[in-house]
């Protein structure tokens, strides 16, 4: 390989021109935010204009950036050193593993310095970014550390009414415990403060606005409705969803057999951005909260840090993104209550949601935006600027009557118990026509033994209500549409 294809392909990297033996802390800051960050490579040989200058003894460079990695880092990071050879010129090329005893340390000018990578510079990280590096070398998230708060000075009703809605279950005073969110001492982790009625910490807050236009700017109206929510996690979801379909608008146009709907967002899609923006933001990041920006053309979810490990989510593949989760017990309790699947990417799930609609465009899709502070997700109003008359139907993008009444008639011509019918409704409720499901789901909703699921999904083919689906992994499912 070339060296301009490997810093072609090298999302993370930093040049040197030589090796500078006396200034150490000009090149160990870049191995220190690599290794504390998502991993990257230092080129030694290439000037900042990128010219291939090559070093004039590679092999001894490799032998005093070895000596110093291991005389000025604490701990040592994972590294591999390579000697490269081109166009008669040699180079060195040090890869540097992402680590998992964060944080790691430049000594020198006497103290110990952690650098994280902000853009292409590596700067000394901040105490909030400290803290996050402690808490990854420690194994230790900030949604399960215990808090000073006593599980019984709190109410969690909103909490409990939503997972017996979604579950078909109530929560009970072991659960609190077993999921994560009472400690041993019977304190709140910082996962039960977010999701308690009047939640004690006072940063997880929701703002909505309702702009004027198409800017924050427009210069006649400031804002057409706004709100600023606190509270549980369940109050901020539930009055982000509110604001969203109180300021968002529905067309639908009559057919032969009934109507189609077409909203402005997919109302899927927006409550998976609602639901990734309070699971996964930074709550270290003090005096910030998330937001909802409503403008003509598109909705602006915004909230508090970037990805978990660092990445600029626009320079990766949405479609095979690995979940990496910064808050685990907190989406472990809203994955139980069926709001996000516990594996997968919920980036394609909303680009999904976009192709299925029904006045979808190419320059309509979702995009996705990530820094160091932030994440930003932009959905497009899919019938701005498109006139009613002129609107293009997709035959196989539309249900020719309301999904819930076809279900309804399907199910009540099917020869089946009580019991079976209403697991049925339940499956239904949440994954649809568009979504597939597996036996394992159906053992997590129901809470039922595999062979038991096994069985539930025999009796829904029997009676001709799912059919097996392909290309979305083995044994899924999905609820077949009625023909009339």
């Amino acid at each position: 390989m070339k060296l301009s294809d490997f810093i072609g392909e090298t999302t993370e990297y930093d040049k040197k021109e030589m090796l500078e033996e006396r200034k150490p802390k000009s090149w160990l800051k870049s191995v220190s935010a690599f290794a504390n960050g998502i991993g990257g490579a230092l080129i030694f040989g290439v000037s900042d204009d990128e010219t291939f200058v090559g070093l004039d003894d590679a092999k001894d460079a490799s032998e005093k950036i070895s000596e110093a990695i291991k005389t000025k880092m604490d701990p040592i990071p994972d590294i591999v050193l390579k000697i490269h050879k081109e166009d008669g010129k040699e180079f060195v090329v040090l890869d540097v593993k992402s680590g998992m005893e964060t944080p790691y340390y430049y000594i020198g000018d006497g103290g110990h310095i952690a650098f994280v990578r902000v853009g292409n510079e590596s700067i000394p990280a901040d105490a909030t970014a400290l803290k996050r590096l402690v808490m990854k070398g420690s194994n230790i998230t900030f949604d399960s550390v215990s808090t000073r708060y006593n599980f019984n000075g709190f109410a969690f009703t909103k909490l409990r009414s939503v997972y017996r809605q979604r579950t078909k279950k109530e929560l009970s005073e072991s659960d609190f415990a077993s999921f994560g969110l009472v400690d041993e001492d019977g304190m709140l982790t910082n996962a039960g403060a977010l999701l308690a009625d009047e939640s004690p910490i006072r940063h997880s807050r929701l703002f909505c606005t309702r702009w004027y236009g198409l800017d924050k700017a427009s210069g006649i109206m400031e804002a057409l409705d706004d709100r600023e929510v606190s509270g549980s996690l369940i109050t901020l979801l539930q009055a982000g969803e509110e604001f969203v379909n109180n300021n968002t608008k529905k067309r639908w146009k009559k057919t032969g057999n009934g109507r189609i709907e077409m909203p402005e967002y997919p109302e899927r899609a927006v409550l998976e951005c609602i639901v990734n923006a309070l699971i996964h933001r930074d709550y270290l990041i003090l005096g910030s909260e998330v937001h909802i920006d409503i403008f003509d053309d598109r909705i602006e979810i915004t909230s508090p840090g970037g990805m978990p490990d660092g990445s600029a989510v626009q320079n990766l593949d949405t479609d095979n993104v690995i979940s990496k989760r910064r808050n685990p017990v907190i989406a472990d309790v809203f994955s139980r209550m069926n709001y996000m699947e516990r594996r997968g990417s919920g980036f394609k799930k909303i680009k999904d949601d976009y192709h299925f609609a029904v006045n979808y465009r190419p320059e309509l899709e979702p995009k996705f935006y990530s820094d160091i502070s932030t994440f930003k997700v932009t959905l497009y109003n899919l019938n701005y600027n498109v006139p009613v008359e002129k609107v293009a139907f997709d035959s196989e993008k539309v249900a020719f009557e309301p999904e819930k009444v076809a279900f309804e008639r399907h199910l009540s011509e099917a020869s089946a118990n009580a019991p079976t019918k209403e697991k049925a409704r339940a499956l239904f409720d949440d994954y649809g026509y568009e979504y597939a499901f597996s036996r394992s789901d159906i053992v997590r909703m129901f809470d039922i033994a595999s062979s038991s699921a096994g069985k539930f999904i025999t009796k829904l083919k029997d009676m001709g209500m799912i059919e097996a689906v392909s290309g979305q992994g083995k044994g899924k499912y999905k609820f077949v549409i009625p023909k009339e």
